[in-house]
């Protein structure tokens, strides 16, 4: 979770979609101009050891967009995918 933000920072295309399950991988990834990620706090973790196939990561992603502060959170979904960690899916809009 925490590299994918990064990437996301730093607009790393390739490790976003190298990191995205092949199942919900978008064709590209598109970067919103003006949006600058500054911090990332994790809430909740839920599977994801060695032993799990799946799991979820609840996050709050602070950013500023054009100048306004604002957050978003979401219920990330990761599961196993040729022995590697990928992102499926989340939910945003999250209590």
């Amino acid at each position: 979770m925490r590299s994918r933000f990064a990437a996301f920072a730093v607009e790393d295309e390739a490790y976003l979609l190298r990191t995205w399950h092949p199942a919900t991988r978008p064709p590209r990834v598109e970067f919103e101009r003006g949006m600058r990620w500054s911090g990332l706090e994790i809430e909740e973790v839920s599977g994801g050891s060695a032993v799990h196939t799946a799991g979820t990561v609840t996050f709050r992603a602070c950013y500023t967009f054009r100048g306004t502060p604002g957050e978003l959170r979401e219920r990330s979904r990761f599961s196993r995918h040729d022995g590697a960690w990928v992102y499926v899916d989340g939910d945003t809009g999250i209590g």
